[in-house]
């Protein structure tokens, strides 16, 4: 064997491992989840208070550690004058890190939904077994990724047809779970989306 095949080898052992890491087998042979990483991605301005800041709330409430990305690092700024820090750039996360990525809404989270980076993100997320939400207007990102076709999802109002044109079946609901994908419609369902994701969780933890 060729050093150059060496290295294939290597490399494809090295994916396997990731993509099992935090992930165990249940008693039904299904994967359960090990970690209590939770990530949320927000717009660097213009992301929307309430659906950063009350699943983050419940979720940390849970027992769940809860970091931030964005499209930079340092202060991002709330639609509603609240701030959040981002520790790092979308391009550093390893979404096999987390239990969940939940993907915040607002006018600014639309810098993710032709982001490449930010469809990766959720597309190995889902691969990954980890659960991925978005509220608001920001299922689009997960749309436009191509992870709701044939999905049940809820967006916000002026994104019904977006979705729908990207394969989602929407259901109108404040809040949708199919899978491991959950989706909530805007803020004033940003509380039972954050329960929903942590019952998921709790679920796929085997408690």
């Amino acid at each position: 064997m060729s050093f150059r095949d060496c290295g294939i080898v290597l490399q494809f052992l090295f994916s396997i491992t990731a993509l099992t890491c935090c992930l165990t087998p249940n008693a039904h042979g299904q994967s359960k989840l090990t970690g209590k990483d939770v990530l949320f991605v927000v717009a660097r301005q213009d992301f929307r208070d309430e659906e950063l800041f009350a699943p983050q709330e419940v979720l940390k409430a849970a027992g769940y550690t809860t970091h931030i990305a964005s499209s930079k690092t340092g202060k991002l700024s709330g639609a509603l004058g609240g701030s959040a820090d981002a520790e790092m750039t979308i391009d550093q996360v390893n979404p096999l890190d987390y239990a969940a990525i939940i993907f915040v809404g607002g006018a600014g989270s639309k810098e993710y939904w032709d982001n490449p980076t930010a469809h990766d993100i959720a597309r190995n997320a889902l691969i990954g077994d980890r659960i991925v939400g978005a509220i608001c207007i920001a299922p689009v990102t997960l749309s436009n990724a191509g992870i709701l076709k044939g999905k049940n999802a809820t967006v916000f109002s002026s994104e019904i047809d977006t979705i729908k044109r990207g394969g989602a079946i929407y259901t109108g609901k404040p809040v949708e779970v199919d899978g491991n994908i959950v989706t909530g419609n805007g803020p004033g369902a940003a509380p039972d989306f954050g329960k929903e994701i942590a019952k998921l969780l709790k679920t796929k933890r085997g408690k």
